[in-house]
């Protein structure tokens, strides 16, 4: 079984984009009546604005330098903070370990002393069918980001009515289907800073080089990344995060992995496909448990690259969390994932 939040992530992009709804009335009350306090901001400044960000749903102004700032994407907290900027409302990706404090998803080594002791407001937790927009009311944003997101357009329009909202971008019709770059460059426009997007995106373009030149013989192997889902080996595709960073470290995809997803981020093998990951190095994205009980399953057992010792086993949540670095695919999580799965490999 995969961890809770890949699981959840699986799920979301097997369900129907929806939003919860609820009526623009009890949106706009909320966040007007609300007693409580927001937490602190902090803005972006040094920003260039005003700017026009074009996006899926269509084009938003922002004026000034945001000072708070909401995240509606699973990963775009982690982008906004590569700015400086600390959002007062996340989605929670990885759900929390009961009675675990602080919250996971701001203790990730990439992302720790960038939110220091600020404590966002949870807005949307993974797996949920929409943000809740009475907390996000109840914020007083004055910029929403949801690009790494699978909001609709009724979820847009509820949230560009509580403050101006930047979606996914432009070209990308399926949700989660752009290349990390585009999402980061697309988010450092929102927040003014086009062009020190540009310069973050060419350092981890540098560091991705640099790991190629530095294992040429890694040119002619194949390589996936998987994990374990429902009982069957569910390799990414070369298109998904983890495939893009696999063959941007010098390995090659293996696509016929693509067209057995169909258009989806991940597929799962029957038995009489796993010839599909007969590859030369496997990467294993799983937590300890699925870890064991995929090295249990005969068929991955006996693959050649496994008897071999050619197997990256990379715990997601757990640990030094490398594969929620390669899920994240944020401009603080890949020059660390970068780092680890290449020191991964033997």
């Amino acid at each position: 079984m995969l961890s809770q939040r890949t699981t959840a992530a699986l799920r979301r992009a097997a369900a129907a984009l929806t939003a919860a709804v609820l009526s623009l009335g009890l949106v706009t009350a909320c966040g007007s009546d609300t007693e409580d306090e927001p937490a602190p901001a902090s803005s972006a400044a040094g920003g260039v604005f005003p700017v026009t960000v074009e996006h899926f749903f269509g084009s938003t102004e922002v004026v000034k330098a945001p000072e708070r700032v909401v995240s509606v994407g699973y990963t775009d907290d982690q982008h906004i903070l590569a700015f400086g900027v600390k959002p007062v409302g996340m989605v929670d990706q990885y759900p929390n370990p009961p009675g675990q404090t602080p919250d996971v998803n701001t203790q990730w080594p990439w992302v720790k002393d960038l939110w220091g002791d600020t404590v966002p407001e949870v807005v949307m937790n993974n797996g949920d069918s929409g943000p809740n927009f009475e907390k996000i009311a109840a914020l007083r944003p004055d910029l929403i980001i949801a690009v790494y997101s699978e909001i609709d357009q009724a979820a847009y329009d509820k949230l560009s009515k509580i403050a101006p909202t930047v979606g996914r971008t432009k070209t990308e019709a399926e949700p989660f289907s752009a290349p990390w770059q585009d999402n980061a460059l697309h988010i450092a426009k929102a927040l003014g800073q086009e062009e020190a997007g540009k310069a973050k995106i060419a350092a981890i373009q540098d560091k991705l080089d640099a790991a190629k030149k530095a294992h040429p013989e890694w040119a002619d192997k194949t390589a996936v990344a998987t994990s374990w889902y429902k009982d069957s080996v569910a390799p990414f595709t070369t298109t998904d995060v983890r495939g893009r960073l696999v063959t941007g470290i010098g390995f090659k995809g293996q696509t016929e992995i693509d067209k057995v997803a169909g258009g989806s981020f991940y597929t799962t093998l029957s038995p009489e496909r796993i010839d599909l990951i007969d590859v030369d190095h496997i990467f294993v994205i799983a937590d300890q448990a699925d870890q064991d009980a995929l090295k249990k399953f005969a068929l991955f057992a006996n693959l050649p690259a496994v008897k071999n010792g050619n197997v990256s086993y990379l715990l997601d949540s757990e640990g030094p969390a490398i594969g929620a670095a390669m899920s994240q695919g944020t401009l603080p999580s890949l020059p660390y994932a970068i780092d680890e799965i290449v020191k991964s490999v033997k």
